[in-house]
């Protein structure tokens, strides 16, 4: 890697929208790098040797935890694991004394997941590390957001303005929705999204997207397709048809991809209902980028890692 100076001014991340178009030039860069070291024989590098990372999950995760954790592990970081279950949020321990025990261990970063919208930024108000949300409630999910970006970088290049996003499937509960609209929005992607009525939030109104109930109209022309986990506990609740009559109208298939543009790709945040969410066969098709979202989710966080543990550094040196 070249030997550059780079400022960053965030002390934490806690959604999409406090970065501006420089920050995520930046962050795409960066991942650009470290990228480069994934596909290495020996996939490490000492630039946060020294430093430490706590990894707060108090909700299940499998992918962004165990992505935050390799990234760490990358960059020579100490990456220490703690979930609802190892701690005493368990014994009835407030959010804010748990902070506070984290913090007097002095870690430079702490990575938090939790089911409550507002907890990532309920922690950054109190700690001095910087925090990172790696999802809260509802709220917003600002690494995906920014591992889908990189993502489609790497198949658009730097050119956003013009490309026509589709987002089918439950909107309403989706905090991965919320963050990659207002993110790609502000690259100048045209968005769509599509769903039944009943799982589209009433603040879609005020969103900018087209919204869509018809599957082959949402699709015509589209340049990618993002497909949601269909939450099966929300079938519970009333607010979906029947699982076979959801999958006729909203599963992607390949003859949707047929009204797509001819190299549309296919993304999804994981983990998938195949034959609900995405056609198994468009799942494993050459149009998907599931799994290019995972490595570039290890290094988009390998990037944020770096630039939030070094930025009091005298500059991020790389």
């Amino acid at each position: 890697m070249n030997e550059t100076h780079i400022r960053w001014p965030h002390k934490d991340l806690l959604d999409v929208d406090q970065l501006d178009r420089q920050d995520v030039a930046v962050l795409l860069e960066q991942a650009a790098n470290f990228q480069e070291i994934n596909q290495r024989p020996v996939k490490k590098v000492p630039v946060l040797r020294g430093k430490s990372v706590v990894l707060f999950f108090a909700e299940p995760s499998t992918r962004t935890k165990t992505s935050f954790d390799v990234a760490g592990k990358r960059l020579s970081a100490d990456t220490f694991s703690l979930g609802k279950g190892d701690s005493s949020l368990t014994k009835g321990e407030s959010l804010k004394d748990t902070s506070l025990t984290l913090q007097a261990m002095a870690p430079d970063v702490i990575v938090i997941r939790h089911s409550s919208s507002g907890a990532a930024q309920f922690l950054a108000e109190r700690l001095d590390c910087g925090v990172i949300n790696a999802g809260d409630g509802w709220h917003a999910h600002p690494t995906q957001a920014l591992l889908d970006c990189f993502s489609l970088s790497q198949v658009w290049g730097e050119q956003f303005t013009g490309k026509c996003l589709l987002i089918v499937g439950d909107i309403t509960h989706s905090r991965v929705a919320r963050s990659n609209i207002i993110l790609l929005s502000r690259l100048g992607v045209r968005l769509r999204v599509c769903a039944p009525r009943t799982l589209l939030p009433m603040a879609v109104a005020g969103w900018p997207v087209e919204v869509h109930d018809n599957l082959d109209a949402a699709v015509r022309d589209a340049d990618a397709v993002m497909c949601l986990r269909l939450q099966l506990e929300r079938q519970q609740a009333g607010l979906l048809p029947d699982l076979a009559e959801y999958s006729r109208r909203f599963c992607l298939g390949p003859r949707h991809m047929e009204l797509a543009k001819p190299d549309a790709r296919i993304l999804h945040p994981g983990p998938i209902n195949r034959g609900l969410d995405v056609s198994a066969a468009l799942a494993d098709s050459p149009q998907s980028l599931i799994l290019d979202q995972v490595a570039s989710g290890v290094a988009m966080r390998m990037a944020l890692l770096f630039l939030m543990a070094t930025r009091n550094d005298g500059g991020a040196e790389v």
